[in-house]
């Protein structure tokens, strides 16, 4: 992709050979079983596209277009490091140019490569076995990989990823039945789906406000350098006691963003939390008629998601600032279920309007000033 002399910024086939070797092993089932645990996965994805259909009133055109894959975790790592190669690439366009007119700059692009892509797969490895399911917005179509979407879209439109393992793992370390847990489960995913499908604009939104972001990042290391060592400074408590953090917590991700990239990590964030909370809301709302054990499987979840596997994967969490998002699956959920309760769901879906209409960052939590900015101001 993006290489200068032949040496690519990101050793991405280093990236997958890095996390594959260092995946964990899948929980223990016999050939059989792994078999019927893919059929299961896949007739629940069907059969859960009708069941949020029906709950969120969106419009849906295209939802058959998008391929639902039921991977192992070398599966999961396989897709999204092609995800990442797409929505790198002008980034990594950028750090080619500037490099390219740097003395040595080709001897620093092959051995910067090669880090970037053992740093890259040592990340992927770890998130590999957390994460259940994943609809994936800017999938490039591959053999191994179909993705789906638009007809005049030029990277497709997405795929649904059911990672396979890692349900079977988190059904068995809850206690609970797996018929159930993975229909909650693909419930979850089928609206990630939904929204994207039945939301035309919203994907072209979502990489515009990530090619933003990441045009904004500095690309001269000395100033990254510089501001990694002020954040490290600020992580290690150098405010004297009793000083108020401004940082409120944030994770080193957030810290080391320039002001702009605040500001527009603040408007995916809002993002971020509408479509988690409204996947929460919507699983959780057709869960009780589809799903018998719904409330034990939310409770023991819940539970799961709160405290972390060990002390080195919470510390692990907020470096990568995945606390962040376990906020906005509680925080966007707050949202809709508070939303839908004054205006009624077609209320509610007027969300999904144009840009113009998510929420922002404060009306995430404050719902209320969301209702009154979209619907009071036009119905005046």
């Amino acid at each position: 992709m993006t290489s200068i002399g032949g040496a690519e910024m990101v050793d991405w086939n280093l990236a997958v050979a890095t996390a594959t070797r260092l995946v964990r092993p899948g929980p223990d089932v016999s050939r059989d079983e792994a078999r019927a645990v893919v059929a299961e996965l896949r007739r629940h994805a069907k059969a859960s596209e009708e069941h949020v259909r029906g709950f969120t009133r969106m419009g849906t055109e295209g939802v058959h277009d998008t391929p639902v894959l039921v991977v192992d975790r070398p599966g999961w790592v396989r897709a999204n490091v092609a995800g990442f190669r797409e929505i790198l690439k002008p980034l990594l366009e950028k750090m080619q140019e500037r490099r390219g007119n740097t003395p040595g700059g080709a001897v620093l692009g092959a051995v910067g490569g090669k880090v970037t892509g053992v740093e890259l797969g040592m990340l992927l490895s770890f998130l590999s076995s957390r994460v259940l399911g994943q609809y994936e917005t800017f999938a490039p179509a591959t053999r191994e990989l179909p993705a789906g979407g638009p007809s005049d879209s030029p990277n497709g439109g997405g795929r649904l990823l059911l990672v396979a393992p890692n349900i079977v793992h988190v059904e068995r370390e809850l206690d609970v039945q797996p018929h159930d847990f993975r229909l909650w489960v693909c419930l979850h995913e089928e609206t990630h789906r939904t929204q994207f499908t039945g939301v035309p604009w919203l994907r072209d939104h979502l990489e515009g406000e990530i090619q933003s972001f990441l045009g904004e990042t500095e690309v001269d290391p000395m100033t990254v350098l510089e501001r990694i060592r002020e954040a490290a400074q600020s992580l290690a408590g150098g405010r004297p006691e009793g000083e108020e953090d401004d940082d409120g917590g944030r994770s080193l991700v957030e810290i080391v963003q320039t002001p702009a990239q605040r500001e527009i990590l603040g408007r995916l964030t809002a993002v971020m939390s509408l479509l988690e909370g409204h996947a929460d809301f919507v699983m959780d709302g057709v869960g009780p008629a589809v799903v018998p054990s719904v409330a034990e499987i939310r409770e023991k979840f819940q539970q799961r998601r709160a405290k972390g596997a060990s002390r080195l994967d919470m510390a692990l969490r907020k470096l990568l600032g995945l606390d962040a998002k376990l906020r906005q699956y509680r925080d966007g959920e707050r949202f809709v279920r508070a939303v839908v309760d004054e205006v009624g769901m077609d209320g509610f879906n007027r969300v999904w309007t144009s840009p113009n209409t998510l929420p922002t960052k404060t009306e995430i939590a404050k719902p209320a000033d969301w209702v009154a900015r979209v619907h009071r101001k036009a119905e005046s």
